[in-house]
């Protein structure tokens, strides 16, 4: 066997992704009979790409994740991206203004639609080099911050805090 003269990473890495997506290494299962540990990560915008503020973030994150697991609990890493509305909207006024055009110049619906083009494109690079970073999270359960489900208990929790009381719209 020889050793090629440049070590080349990517190949090391393409197997090494290839290995941990077919494996169910990091999928958590709620009827394990382990104590829970869970983290959401913070949902990384989906305004473009991940830096080394994430990078580091994320790599603290799968220390603990891993470590959890080790000391024998069901340690589930649950991974998503948000929307970042205004910041998304801007970014994406940005883009066509490269093109000469405005969100005016599309009207809603088509404005609307190519910001959801935007987080499909951005949502799942942001997903890949996560993935390329080693995160160990359970993939399975991936999610965006608009994402049915978690639309609809944000519009109830946020509900049933006003009928409590505990938050209120100021003068």
């Amino acid at each position: 066997m020889s050793l090629p003269p440049r070590y080349d990473p990517r190949q090391v890495e393409a197997r090494l992704l290839a290995d941990w997506e077919r494996s169910p290494y990091w999928i958590c299962d709620p009827g394990s009979g382990k104590r829970p540990f869970s983290i959401v990560i913070p949902p990384p915008n989906v305004t473009g790409r991940l830096h080394m503020g994430h990078a580091l973030n994320n790599t603290l994150q799968d220390i603990v994740i891993r470590y959890k697991r080790m000391d024998g609990y069901e340690a589930c890493w649950f991974p998503g991206t948000d929307h970042a509305g205004i910041a998304t909207q801007n970014v994406v006024e940005q883009a066509l203004a490269k093109e000469g055009r405005t969100r005016h110049d599309l009207g809603r619906e088509e404005f609307v639609k190519r910001v959801w083009q935007w987080k499909e494109k951005y949502g799942s690079e942001i997903i890949d080099q996560l993935k390329a970073l080693g995160a160990s999270c359970d993939w399975s359960r991936t999610r965006f911050t608009l994402d049915e489900g978690l639309s609809r208990a944000v519009r109830t929790a946020f509900v049933r805090l006003y009928e409590e009381g505990l938050i209120y719209r100021g003068d």
